[in-house]
């Protein structure tokens, strides 16, 4: 997959501009606070409909203005394709092939895996971060989980109201309660088939990109205890009985207390918690080798590669570690698009950004 052109409009702190990317590597060179960052959320933004930087919508419309927007055109393995983002009066509309359509139409068009300095929450957040990022990203490749994930939101939502109201005596609880378990069922199951699969490409790319030496796997934490192995019909049959034994709690409290909701995903280095024991330098190879390994999740679900963002790389990785990344993919198909306050020696696309105005150098440097 590649992106050859994005057009975008009162975005940020950036000047209205079309501008025409290489296939391989686009680099992004200017002084802090000039707006480095806000061209590689615009292209996530026109990728993806979401930020990378804030879920505050407003934040993303040039101050004083009422709407913003942002168009790409891009090519994947089947031929050359549109998509673009409107938004104004907080609300979001979404064009593939130049034709509106909702969300679900524009999902994953375009795969997009991005790496910014903000993704060490990853480590050391709450659970809730990394459930939101495991979510989107199985999701990203996988529309059966987009949509199950989607409805089992709603029916979570639903089931909360009915237990705070106290209706869960109405038959239509049970309706929702039965469609809750199913939907749950379908979510740990897939979840965990991705940890499985991930956890392998995780630790490849940790050892060989920044110390051979460590074992690094990723665990799911579980609301139902050990399930690596269970079947759909055991995991069903588990949160039921999870569901039975906490019914009382729930009918108290007024709210579910089981559920994928409350799971968490754990990050371990030679079999210790990487958020209470690794060292900055590792959580920061921790995170960057999980990026990695999306992109190699990516091509195995879409069978085409995802375009790859990395901001502020020269401030955020030493110089053996800048090295060895950019090493990497120099020996990959991908294309890249990454911003730096000096220039990182390597044959791309080079734009030049300051005060929000972007120029490219119309060849590679």
């Amino acid at each position: 997959m590649r992106i050859s052109e994005i057009n975008y409009i009162n975005f940020r702190n950036l000047k209205d501009n079309n501008l025409k990317f290489h296939r391989k590597f686009n680099l992004f060179l200017g002084k802090n606070g000039q707006g480095k960052t806000s061209i590689l959320e615009a292209i996530y933004f026109s990728a993806t409909g979401k930020s990378f930087r804030t879920s505050k919508n407003s934040e993303l419309i040039r101050y004083g203005l009422q709407k913003t927007g942002a168009f790409i055109a891009y090519e994947d393995i089947v031929s050359e394709k549109s998509i673009s983002v409107k938004l104004a009066g907080g609300k979001k509309e979404y064009s593939y092939n130049r034709k509106k359509v909702k969300y679900d139409g524009f999902h994953g068009k375009v795969n997009a895996v991005s790496f910014i300095p903000e993704d060490i929450s990853l480590i050391v957040g709450a659970p809730g971060i990394r459930r939101s990022f495991f979510d989107y990203e199985i999701a990203q490749s996988n529309y059966d989980y987009f949509s199950d994930l989607k409805n089992y939101t709603k029916i979570l939502k639903l089931r909360n109201k009915y237990l705070k109201e106290k209706q869960y005596t109405d038959p239509i609880f049970e309706i929702y309660q039965e469609e809750f378990i199913r939907l749950g069922a379908r979510i740990l199951k897939k979840r965990l088939e991705y940890v499985k699969n991930i956890s392998i490409l995780l630790n490849l790319n940790y050892r060989k990109l920044f110390d051979e030496k460590k074992e690094l796997s990723l665990r799911y934490s579980c609301f139902l205890g050990e399930v690596k192995k269970a079947t759909l019909e055991e995991l069903e049959s588990g949160i039921r009985e999870k569901i039975r034994k906490n019914f009382s709690r729930e009918k108290r409290y007024g709210y579910s207390i089981v559920g994928p909701q409350k799971d968490d995903f754990l990050f371990l280095l030679n079999e210790r918690e990487a958020k209470s024991y690794a060292s900055q330098g590792e959580k920061k190879s921790i995170v960057f080798s999980l990026k990695l390994a999306e992109i190699d999740m990516i091509i195995k679900e879409k069978r085409d590669t995802p375009i790859f963002i990395i901001d502020d790389i020269s401030s955020y990785f030493d110089s053996i570690r800048k090295e060895n990344i950019l090493n990497y993919f120099n020996h990959r198909d991908i294309q890249l698009f990454i911003s730096s306050t000096s220039d990182l020696g390597i044959k791309a696309k080079k734009f030049f950004i300051e005060k929000g105005d972007i120029h490219d150098g119309d060849k590679e440097c």
